[in-house]
């Protein structure tokens, strides 16, 4: 039975890749004879290719589709030729800002290549550090989206109010945190596979770097650097990149424990050179094999990857707003003049361009896009406008440095009451309605803002700052590219 079994579904994946294949161009078939070489010798010869576990990480965008096809398509054109073919992990990580064409796209190009059930593929997401299998139809866990929302805004408090913010600091950490584990998880993977771009993987590493700063952790040196550089820096961080800003038993362990390797192995894999041919002459494999949809909320996002345009515009404004003395209005001409300038500079194809400059028309008014944002904030992350505005004045960090500033411009009615708030934020007692005041306006527990309170103020470095430094060759240990007191 085990052996009819095989042979029929042999027999579905010789159909399957032969449909694949029939959606490639003579360049792409080229360029997947190249990947197959690439990873028999990153394997150490044929011999050795059915012990080899690739990784692959999946957000159901467009990229990311076409990736795992291209994948998909060599193991199994390996598999047709070879007694054993390489494992593929293929891992999703969970959190707010999930969006559900997403999830339906990896569903809908899982069952097409028929990546379930297959034994030599792994498809697994990660929710809250737990990792386990993919379900598309499984929501994010609530421990999830509180740990999600609260990550957010402690990152967001650990800066200056001068510094424009940066939303989604806290998802690049978490990021390069799922990363090192799901690298770990298992027995581990040999490598990694990526086909973003050098610029696109420099941008990574760069937010990562700033991000690092933010949370007092840091590592070697990123200048100029690709994801080459990637598995080596995460392997100085630990395993709790959030270390600094949570108490010891305050934080998730990553699960199931006891299952990740103490020592990776992974190396990194760059395939952007196989991205060959013109993007629309992909959209028959997308759409018509994979089953892709676009998803109107991925605007242009350049490589600012987790960045929704219509929230960073919504961000920007408030900021010219509450920060700059400048109008809600001003900000978002602001942040679509420099993003078209950007997406020009880099040649962004017109269509593109005016994509989104249409989604923008159609929130019209800017009040409407401030309803719009407001609801996608809340909903999907549970951060209402006043926390949002706290953020933004980050009044907490350096023993509440900006609190009277934050205070006279967005609450001026609790100017009488700073002593106990300087006394609460240090621990000691105060009244219940100063404490209940601080959870609601900052959307934090008050223990948490009373380690924002101990933590000295964030002096960010440019990348070549510490370059120049790294540079000396007297120089033995990593730079540290935080200069932050912390008390305990």
């Amino acid at each position: 039975m085990s052996t009819i079994h095989d042979q029929a579904m042999n027999y579905v994946y010789q159909q399957v890749l032969q449909r694949l294949l029939s959606f490639f161009s003579r360049a792409e078939r080229t360029a997947l004879q190249l990947l197959i070489q690439r990873l028999v010798v990153a394997a150490g010869g044929m011999d050795n290719i059915g012990q080899f576990k690739v990784l692959v990480h999946q957000s159901g965008s467009r990229d990311s589709c076409y990736t795992l096809a291209l994948l998909r398509a060599a193991q199994l054109t390996i598999a047709s030729r070879a007694p054993a073919t390489f494992q593929l992990r293929v891992a999703a990580l969970r959190w707010n800002g999930d969006s559900p064409v997403a999830l339906h796209n990896l569903h809908r190009s899982y069952s097409a290549l028929f990546l379930y059930d297959d034994p030599r593929v792994e498809l697994l997401m990660v929710d809250n550090r737990e990792v386990l299998a993919f379900d598309h139809r499984t929501p994010v866990s609530d421990d999830g989206r509180e740990a999600s929302r609260i990550n957010l805004l402690l990152v967001g408090h650990c800066r200056t109010w001068i510094e424009a913010p940066q939303l989604w600091d806290d998802a690049y950490l978490a990021t390069a945190e799922y990363y090192s584990q799901i690298a770990r998880w298992n027995n581990g993977v040999d490598a990694m596979i990526s086909t973003e771009t050098k610029s696109s993987q420099q941008h990574f590493l760069e937010c990562l770097n700033r991000a690092m700063q933010r949370v007092a952790i840091a590592g070697p040196g990123l200048v100029h650097s690709g994801f080459e550089a990637l598995f080596p820096l995460l392997d100085g961080l630990g395993d709790d990149f959030y270390r600094e800003l949570r108490a010891e038993d305050d934080r998730t362990a990553w699960r199931p424990e006891g299952e990740f390797e103490a020592c990776r192995r992974t190396s990194f894999i760059d395939i952007n050179d196989m991205m060959v041919g013109k993007l629309e002459d992909r959209w028959p494999l997308l759409g018509e094999f994979l089953g892709f949809e676009p998803d109107d909320r991925a605007l242009y996002q350049g490589e600012a990857v987790f960045a929704d345009p219509l929230i960073s515009a919504h961000v920007q404004g408030l900021y010219a707003r509450f920060i700059e003395g400048r109008t809600y209005e001003a900000g978002i001409d602001d942040y679509l003049r420099n993003t078209l300038a950007d997406m020009r500079r880099q040649q962004v194809a017109e269509s593109v361009c005016e994509h989104l400059l249409s989604c923008f028309d159609n929130v019209r008014q800017p009040e409407h896009l401030r309803m719009h944002a407001e609801d996608y904030l809340l909903h999907g992350f549970g951060l209402n406008e006043t926390q949002l505005v706290c953020l933004l004045f980050a009044p907490f960090i350096d023993s509440g440095r900006g609190l009277e500033r934050f205070l006279r411009n967005c609450h001026p009615g609790m100017l009488v009451a700073m002593p106990d708030l300087h006394r609460a934020l240090q621990g000691l007692h105060a009244p219940e309605q100063v404490l209940k005041w601080i959870m609601e306006v900052s959307g934090l527990p008050v223990r948490l803002v009373i380690r924002l309170y101990a933590m000295g103020p964030v002096q960010l470095r440019a990348p070549e700052e510490f370059a120049c430094e790294n540079a000396d060759p007297g120089e033995t240990e990593p730079v540290s590219r935080v200069e932050r007191s912390t008390e305990r």
